[in-house]
């Protein structure tokens, strides 16, 4: 996929951002319009559809919302699905149905962030949607597929972008600095590309911030690669890359890598994520993925989630590396994660689990089977039954670390009775 953001246009103010002055106002100057049309034909009509036009930032969704309008002869009206209510978005309504009906004219209202809007400001739009009083786009960050009600989407196109390649980025910043009149070597521009995560307006912002530097005979490039790296970093609190790294996090103890285990909680603390979040992560994997073949593991993160609660950052990250390195080091088993799983879908696919006479609170005084005090049997064991007989076994201790004790003694124990 190729779309980018280059502009011919005349808006030099100072006070404006580069990546605001940059915007194409012209089909023409979009780069990659053409990739994007022979995936969705529709888009080169000036009669194209309502749209919801999905993608990460900086990939240019505004700006294709922009193009695609003026090149149409619409009027376009921009509508804050954060800052306004559905007031707000009736009275606009209402106003660009009086253009149509008076001067024949049609409008598009663009809807930044519409994942934001709650159903009634959805409900809201459907009806005007249907009828074609206006031509609706919508710009979200999130799977709109997830995000906007079925009504509503059932009514759009979805359009989705990528994140730009880097050749794109590299073009833009090229164009847009011979429009400024400043220049910059071939390796700048990659570095200003390379460190925007195919983000256009991160990669413009990187480049006014190079046009700052050079104007003040600044610009010295280590410098800058410093300053770029310290805003190149993406994390996010609630999002897919949140779920990623954490789950990264996960798989990488579980394969018993505490260099890859590292990396990802490095990038958790680098990107701000909740240490006591983390905390609570590592006790969750201390019992499900080393369960009883460590019995250390449980209490070093319990211990390690309470000083983290207690002291905080930054201290908390040598606490936090010292039970992340531990539990990807020491010895796995999720036998005892695996049986809670086994017992709790037994229970659920079966009727209500009678609890045998003799282990009743108060047993039938006459029922001929009693039951067996262990500690008064040598070794403090009595084989008799504890469950149902129907009920299955459960836990399968594996030969790993302290849980193959576990497992031969329970064998012996129960020799004859279960399979260990």
């Amino acid at each position: 996929m190729q779309q980018g953001l280059f502009s011919t246009n005349d808006e030099n103010s100072t006070g404006t951002p580069l990546a605001h002055r940059a915007r194409p106002h012209r089909r023409e100057d979009y780069v990659g319009l053409n990739t994007l049309i022979k995936r969705y034909p529709f888009l080169s009509s000036d009669k194209f559809p309502s749209l919801l036009i999905w993608g990460p930032p900086g990939t240019g969704k505004t700006t294709l919302a922009q193009v695609l309008t003026e090149h149409s002869d619409k009027e376009f009206h921009t509508f804050s699905a954060v800052l306004s209510g559905v007031a707000d978005l009736k009275k606009l309504i209402a106003q660009v149905k009086e253009t149509k009906s008076l001067y024949g004219k049609d409008s598009v209202i663009f809807i930044d962030e519409i994942h934001r809007f709650n159903k009634a400001q959805q409900d809201a739009l459907l009806p005007h949607v249907e009828s074609g009083s206006f031509v609706l786009i919508g710009a979200t960050t999130e799977n709109p597929r997830s995000s906007v009600n079925r009504a509503l989407l059932s009514r759009m196109q979805i359009v989705e972008l990528y994140t730009h390649k880097h050749a794109n980025l590299v073009q833009i910043l090229v164009k847009t600095a011979q429009k400024e009149g400043v220049e910059f070597e071939k390796d700048e521009f990659e570095l200003m590309a390379e460190y925007s995560n195919g983000d256009a307006r991160k990669a413009l912002n990187n480049l006014e911030m190079g046009i700052e530097l050079k104007k003040a005979d600044e610009f010295e490039l280590d410098k800058f690669k410093k300053i770029i790296l310290e805003n190149a970093r993406n994390y996010d609190s609630n999002q897919d890359r949140h779920y990623d790294v954490i789950s990264a996090f996960i798989k990488s103890m579980r394969g018993s890598d505490p260099d890859a285990a590292l990396l990802w909680l490095a990038v958790m603390l680098d990107g701000g994520e909740d240490p006591v979040f983390i905390a609570r992560r590592l006790v969750i994997f201390a019992s499900e993925d080393v369960g009883n073949a460590d019995l250390q593991a449980l209490n070093m993160a319990v211990n390690g989630l309470q000083v983290v609660q207690q002291i905080g950052m930054p201290e908390a990250r040598i606490t936090l590396s010292q039970v992340t390195t531990y539990l990807a080091s020491t010895v796995k088993s999720n036998a005892a994660y695996m049986a809670i799983n086994e017992a709790l879908d037994y229970v659920q696919s079966n009727p209500t689990q009678e609890v045998p006479l003799h282990l009743r609170n108060f047993p039938p005084k006459n029922h001929p089977v009693k039951y067996k005090y262990p500690h008064a049997e040598p070794g403090s064991f009595v084989k008799q039954e504890y469950a149902p007989p129907q009920a299955p076994q459960f836990y399968r201790p594996k030969d790993n670390g302290v849980e193959k004790n576990i497992k031969d003694r329970l064998s012996k124990l129960w020799n004859g009775k279960k399979t260990y």
